[in-house]
Parts: structure tokens; C-alpha cells; sequence
């Protein structure tokens, strides 16, 4: 579905087998940001091919995070040469996990980024976006603001009335806190989370980050 102009969520809402959301910026460089599980990609590969796209036309493929149901489609990407980027301290859990990802039929060789984010700016012909390290979920989960259109995409920093798990490798319930507290203070209209639904209009961005701080912060 289309958020807004150039933003395009392909939403996975199967009740029963796990996948994240999906984002595609259309812009003058194409970015795909969590392309989610390879077995599921034919989700994505369907919305992309509503829009007249394929894999070839996508410049940069983003994951928030390096856990399977974001990251695992990634090898189709860099088989076609389209370059991938994850936060560098992302790496390092996914190198210290080489027996499970092998496990899942997968090298590193096969996700490894073409370059590393940091926090900070990132421009991508002419668009300008931010980069937020916001570990929790995991140690280098990361969170993309796009401060012209006052959207965020999250990962799984936090959803609709939700946040992430902190019970996988690397996770803290401190730092979570932290990283959701640090996003609160952003001007938003949007929030483009890795599950659930989308959220929109600034009092609703308000209100579910109050809503977490409220009544989540204590079971983390």
C-alpha cells in the first residue's frame, strides 16, 4: 500500500507464520528497507511487481537489524549486485551467530554489507535521511528518520502498542528504554515499524509513545 507520496509498506499481517514489514522508498535512488524472510519474499517480489518494479530496479537495500525475518531475503539482492547496508556493531552479533545462520542455508558471504551505517546523516541522491543507532532489540538495530516527511521507520524498536523483544542476543531492556525515549523527542507524523500496523498523524505518535513509557517500560 502507499503511505504517502513515495513511500510504499508492504505489510505482512499472516496470523500464522512470523515476517516483518517491508518499506520501499521511491525515490531517485530505490531504497528497500528490511526485505524480510527469503522463503516470503514472493510477498514483497508481488507488491514491487504491482508497482511495475523488480529486484534490478532497487539501488540500496537497508536492514534495521540483522534477525532472520528481516534479514534473510538479502542474498537475492546482492545477486543482482544491489548494494546493502546495516549498522556495523549489527555485524559483529551476526558474525558471533555463524553456526546458526549457516543452519539457516546461509553464508556469511551471502549477507555481508557492502558498507556499514553509522549514526548520523545519509544521502542518497539528493534524498536526506538520518540514521539513529537505537540498540535494545538487538545491539545494532538502528531506526531511519526521514525528517522532510516526519517519518520514522523503526524496526523493531517499537510497534503500534508494542516494542521489541530484549530476550535475544544482545538485547537490554535499558537500552530500549533509552532508544525509545531518544525517538520521542523527534517531530513525527509517521511511524513505519518492522510489524503491526502503520501510525499515523502526530497526537497518535504522541500518545503511543506515552502509552509505552506508561505501562511497557516496567516489564523491560
Amino acid at each position: 500500500m502507499q503511505v504517502f507520496d513515495n513511500v510504499h509498506a508492504f505489510i505482512w499481517d499472516s496470523p500464522t507464520a512470523n515476517n516483518c514489514n517491508t518499506y520501499l522508498i521511491d525515490g531517485p535512488t530505490r531504497i528497500l528497507i528490511d526485505p524480510g524472510h527469503l522463503s516470503l519474499f514472493d510477498h514483497v517480489l508481488s507488491g514491487l511487481e504491482n508497482l511495475s518494479l523488480g529486484i534490478e530496479d532497487l539501488g540500496l537495500v537497508i536492514c534495521t537489524h540483522a534477525h532472520p525475518d528481516h534479514i534473510e531475503a538479502v542474498p537475492l539482492f546482492k545477486e543482482k549486485s544491489v548494494p546493502f547496508a546495516i549498522h556495523a556493531r549489527e555485524w559483529e552479533l551476526v558474525k558471533s551467530m555463524e553456526n546458526q545462520i549457516a543452519a539457516m542455508g546461509l553464508s556469511l558471504d551471502a549477507v555481508m554489507p557492502d558498507f556499514f551505517l553509522t549514526e548520523g546523516d545519509l544521502a542518497v541522491d539528493g534524498l536526506d535521511l538520518k540514521v539513529y543507532h537505537t540498540p535494545g532489540h538487538s545491539p545494532g538495530s538502528i531506526c531511519i528518520h526521514w525528517p522532510r516527511n516526519r517519518a520514522l521507520f523503526t524496526g523493531d524498536l517499537i510497534f503500534k502498542e508494542g516494542l521489541g523483544r530484549t530476550d535475544l542476543p544482545g538485547g537490554s531492556g535499558e537500552q530500549i528504554k533509552k532508544s525509545i525515549l531518544r525517538m520521542a523527542e523527534l517531530e513525527l507524523d509517521w511511524i513505519m515499524s518492522g510489524h503491526g500496523e502503520v501510525l499515523s498523524g502526530e497526537e497518535a505518535v504522541r500518545n503511543n509513545f506515552a502509552l509505552l513509557e506508561r505501562y511497557y517500560f516496567s516489564y523491560v
